[in-house]
């Protein structure tokens, strides 16, 4: 097929060619502006029904690579590129991304203006959209076809990245602490954090309650990243709210929105979300700004929060990036302090949460 077509809810059509999967899909558009980790950006589940649009010119240079994976199998809808690269080279890749994305169905778009599609979404906010291979032209029938699907308010994505079913994961080296790691979709790259810590962890999935998590008597707990509306996620912050105060918590992204609902905070969507590696988040007590890779289209009004509990905001927009509260123990941050892809400025709130555990 020559021809593949992209169409947005407000009636925009951009014309492209067909790269991946054919078929169609549907699913929210964002942009991420990460320069490189397109791997770990398209196998993040935390792009659970949404289309990804990436600002990198060239995609694909490097291949791909099964130990940068970050789940099993992608969650996205699909994908937009301006050029995928007709190369792969690496000594790491394993293949090219082109069959990857065959592999998993995943339908895309490519050599699309994706810095008009950018621009537009920056000026719009985020919006559902479509893609067809083997589409010319837009026509009103796709236009409300786009429109039927369901907006990313009120989707309880979580659940269904989540893992079916308990599983452990061993520490790196000694054993020193057992961990819960509440799956809402959870990133390899956390795992990795963890464990290179001495911490063992079992993970139980997002419709887990309070009573199962502590029933393993764990020395910590970690709400992870994930998908869709975090208001919606009902289990999740009725777990929280029976796990706050009783040991330590660390929330991740939807984790960390998850956490301050759980606290009686509120949640709001973003205009188009904070989707790169390359976002700048002061902390608030020090002064001191890190790099941050960031997915996540909602966030917390930090005016809903208890008094004195925000430590980190975004140098952006100004939204909340960070909360902690000490007397609960219980510390959340809106970006990814893994990174996968990086950068790793972030990491060291895995050495606060680890020394949460070692005082308790």
């Amino acid at each position: 097929m020559s021809n593949a077509l992209l169409v947005l809810e407000d009636g925009r059509c951009f014309v492209g060619e067909p790269t991946g999967s054919v078929g169609e899909a549907f699913g929210e558009v964002v942009f991420n502006t990460s320069m490189t980790g397109y791997q770990e950006i398209l196998s993040d589940p935390s792009y659970c029904g949404q289309i990804v649009c990436f600002t990198a010119p060239q995609i694909g240079n490097y291949g791909v690579c099964p130990d940068d994976l970050q789940a099993e199998r992608p969650a996205l809808s699909g994908l937009v590129l301006r050029e995928p690269s007709p190369v792969a080279s690496s000594w790491r890749a394993a293949g090219s991304l082109d069959k990857w994305l065959c592999d998993h169905g995943i339908v895309g778009i490519c050599g699309v203006d994706t810095r008009a599609l950018t621009r537009h979404l920056r000026e719009r906010g985020a919006m559902r959209a479509g893609v067809w291979s083997g589409a010319a032209a837009g026509t009103d029938e796709l236009v409300a076809r786009v429109r039927a699907t369901p907006p990313m308010e009120g989707r309880n994505l979580a659940e269904e990245v989540s893992t079916s079913r308990p599983y452990s994961v061993p520490a790196e080296g000694e054993s020193r602490r057992s961990v819960v790691v509440v799956d809402f979709g959870v990133k390899r790259g956390i795992l990795r954090q963890l464990t290179r810590r001495g911490l063992r962890l079992e993970v139980l999935p997002a419709t887990c309650t309070a009573e199962q998590v502590l029933d393993l008597r764990p020395d910590g707990v970690v709400l992870s990243n994930g998908p869709g509306d975090p208001a919606v996620v009902a289990a999740g912050i009725e777990a929280a709210r029976g796990l706050v105060g009783k040991l330590p918590l660390l929330g991740i992204c939807l984790g960390h929105q998850i956490l301050a609902l759980a606290l009686g905070a509120r949640t709001y969507k973003l205009r188009f979300g904070h989707h790169g590696g390359n976002h700048p988040v002061r902390d608030e007590r020090t002064g001191e700004v890190w790099i941050t890779a960031q997915n996540h289209g909602f966030a917390v009004d930090p005016g809903t929060l208890p008094a004195g509990a925000v430590t980190h905001v975004s140098l952006y927009d100004g939204t909340l990036e960070g909360f902690d509260l000490p007397d609960r123990r219980a510390l959340a941050v809106q970006f990814h302090p893994e990174g996968c892809p990086g950068p790793s400025d972030a990491a060291a709130i895995f050495d606060r949460f680890d020394a949460l555990l070692e005082e308790a």
